[in-house]
């Protein structure tokens, strides 16, 4: 088993690899990069100030020996292969670069913003697990139960809708319409102001609108995996037999079937890691959470590209690491997995 492990760690470096080099080469060939974005301003501010351009200086204000200085600058004067070279030995040595829109250190954006997903996203992992196993449990034992089929009405209705626009939906109905909750954001503007204790009701009032939102999304899912490899062990024959030898239906069905139901959960455990700490940049948006999902999603839209590098590397490391903690999790589980 450890040589198993050994050798999944050992397939990060040309997984990582592999990611980051098609990522690296498409953002060098993506139009509206950072020069593209400071041609634009810079025929903006000449327009402003009422300079009369030419046409060469409608199409280009700037001159061939400026876009030449901001190639340099950009690094994008170089060849791709080397440029990527270049970008990998500074993430081994830890610098992720520097924002093309901010100007700021990429590491110091997201180290800001991974304490925000983690809440939100560990929030959101424990409800879930704490739910939907026992709803799950609860509903394969008691299967075409009145309390199976009204719970089953409510997860579908839950499933059709995404998150986010339950976010949206809840925002008009508990922030704008009732004014219950706040209307977004993860404090409030006076909250430096408050006590602890009032710190804490403000930080809560505003976690639930989106703490909901992010749970709905893999509610369902989760319930009905639970509900389904349940009702499968259960039908099994080694839970038949231990039924037949006395032992109680509950404790054939918590002390044998229960564990073996937990093995498909186990295998998506460790893919959640990646999952809470990029988070859901469509429920940050709508709630105005500056998170690592939010901000991942403005870098796309604003070609910051070594901010989408930056967090491509987090997460996917992070997706990696967690594939083999889902490994480890299915070795706990299940006792007759064997890695070689």
């Amino acid at each position: 088993m450890i040589a198993y492990f050994i050798r999944r760690i050992l397939l990060i470096i040309p997984t990582f690899i592999g990611i980051t080099v098609m990522v690296f080469v498409i953002t060098r060939f993506v139009p509206g990069g950072p020069i593209e974005r400071i041609i634009a301003q810079a025929r903006q501010m000449k327009t402003m100030q009422g300079s009369t351009l030419s046409p060469e200086e409608q199409s280009q204000p700037l001159s061939g020996e400026q876009i030449g200085e901001l190639r340099k600058y950009y690094g994008f004067d170089k060849p791709v292969l080397v440029s990527y070279v270049l970008w990998l030995g500074k993430v081994l040595r830890g610098d992720l670069g520097t924002s093309t829109r901010y100007y700021d250190p990429v590491w110091a954006m997201i180290r800001e913003r991974i304490p925000i997903s983690l809440y939100f996203g560990i929030l959101a992992m424990l409800l879930t697990y704490g739910i939907c196993i026992p709803l799950g449990i609860a509903k394969a034992v008691r299967h075409k139960s009145g309390f199976d089929n009204l719970s089953s009405i409510v997860v579908f209705i839950g499933y059709a809708i995404p998150g986010w626009v339950a976010g949206v939906l809840m925002l008009i109905l508990f922030a704008s319409h009732w004014e219950l909750f706040p209307l977004g954001g993860l404090v409030g503007d006076d909250f430096e102001d408050l006590t602890r204790i009032q710190q804490g009701a403000d930080l809560f009032r505003h976690t639930v609108l989106p703490l909901a939102a992010y749970v709905i999304g893999s509610f369902t899912v989760m319930t009905f995996l639970m509900k389904n490899t349940l009702m499968d062990n259960i039908a099994s024959d080694y839970v038949r037999t231990a039924i037949s030898k006395g032992l109680s239906f509950r404790r054939a069905v918590f002390g044998h079937a229960l564990r073996n139901s937990l093995i498909p959960i186990a295998t998506s455990f460790g893919n959640n890691i990646s999952v809470i700490v990029a988070g859901s940049f469509l429920i940050e948006k709508v709630f105005n959470i500056d998170g690592m999902g939010l901000l991942g999603y403005e870098s796309v839209l604003e070609r910051d590209y070594p901010v989408i590098l930056g967090t491509l590397v987090i997460s996917s490391l992070l997706l990696m690491i967690g594939n083999i903690l889902s490994d480890i999790c299915v070795a706990i589980v299940d006792p007759r997995v064997q890695f070689k």
